[in-house]
């Protein structure tokens, strides 16, 4: 069966698997094997364990959603971040939301700073002021 991990960046993971497992911190968690029946599901916060012979691969998710049906799960989310075991994928996940919050800091930081400048600019030009 087929699973595709996606973020509003692009797929994350896109790969055939022997079954995946479903984990959410509300709702606990359930397996899906080949040909089993269609699921839609919602995570809040959890991960994804995909298993494809010996090899496993976990992503740790924020907000998303599950569906499978056809054996293909496509698993939509607004934060993952993938690792080779469960505790790798939590802190890459972790990293990824701190250098994601600091450069959205950066980037409010500088636009604030930018604003300032142009008022400055546009005081001192006298633009929009009147002579007669």
């Amino acid at each position: 069966m087929r699973v595709i991990v996606s973020t509003h960046q692009g797929v994350l993971y896109d790969e055939e698997v022997e079954y995946f497992v479903v984990h959410d911190q509300e709702d606990g968690e359930y397996a899906v094997l080949k040909d089993h029946v269609p699921v839609i599901s919602v995570l809040e916060f959890g991960y994804v364990k995909l298993v494809s012979g010996k090899k496993e691969i976990y992503v740790s998710i924020i907000s998303g959603i599950v569906e499978y049906h056809d054996n293909v799960a496509t698993i939509l989310v607004q934060e993952a971040e993938s690792g080779n075991d469960l505790e790798s994928a939590k802190r890459n996940l972790e990293a990824a939301r701190k250098e994601r919050l600091e450069r959205n800091r950066k980037e409010t930081t500088d636009f604030t700073q930018k604003e300032r400048e142009l008022r400055e600019h546009i005081r001192n030009s006298g633009a929009g002021q009147l002579w007669f």
